[in-house]
């Protein structure tokens, strides 16, 4: 584990620890603010998320930042974004489990930089490794999981809500659930002399 930013980040660059760092055009370390209560972590990137080397930057990620808006969260401000793999599996497959495994201490060391109060999961896979193996995240999304002090909390992937646009007031309606609970337990996401 590493204790600082710089020293993770320049580690995390030189990966080449399982086979998509061979097809990557950018590694996708995170975005965000790295004294962040909430971290959002997604399963891994996309084509324009590996082009730019940030997460969340396609169709799927212009959705989550309008949603974000909605809720007075923003990447450049208040949140931080990462993913569980921090390269593009080929042709967007979901990550395999060895893929995680072996990029799993690189999530980890971020949540222990930054500490979070609450994290929320992008989609299924995000969920299933770190709030439980058995979510179902049709009938779980939007339900707090508390463990070792962090709340937990597993939302629709954006790219999800952009093939089944009827999810999308459910995911909202997480999102909602969300800035309650920052209003209730965090002490600087939302500028409380302002709002």
């Amino acid at each position: 584990m590493y204790d600082n930013w710089h020293d993770l980040k320049t580690a995390c660059y030189k990966c080449n620890k399982c086979e998509l760092c061979s097809t990557r055009t950018n590694l996708v370390f995170g975005v965000g603010n790295p004294n962040a209560e909430v971290m959002f972590i997604g399963e891994g990137p996309g084509e324009q998320e590996d082009l730019k080397g940030e997460p969340f930057v396609g169709r799927g990620g212009q959705l989550l930042d309008k949603m974000l808006a909605v809720v007075d969260l923003d990447r450049n401000k208040n949140i931080y974004i990462a993913n569980m793999v921090k390269c593009r599996p080929p042709k967007n497959r979901d990550p395999k489990p060895e893929e995680q495994d072996q990029c799993i201490n690189w999530l980890r060391n971020q949540v222990k930089l930054i500490r979070p109060k609450i994290i929320v999961c992008l989609g299924r896979i995000s969920a299933m490794r770190v709030i439980k193996p058995d979510i179902k995240i049709t009938r779980e999304h939007g339900i707090f999981f508390e463990r070792k002090g962090t709340l937990l909390m597993a939302t629709l992937h954006p790219a999800a809500l952009l093939r089944n646009p009827n999810n999308k007031p459910a995911a909202m309606e997480d999102f909602f659930k969300l800035r309650d609970k920052i209003n209730e337990i965090c002490d600087h996401t939302y500028d409380k002399q302002g709002g």
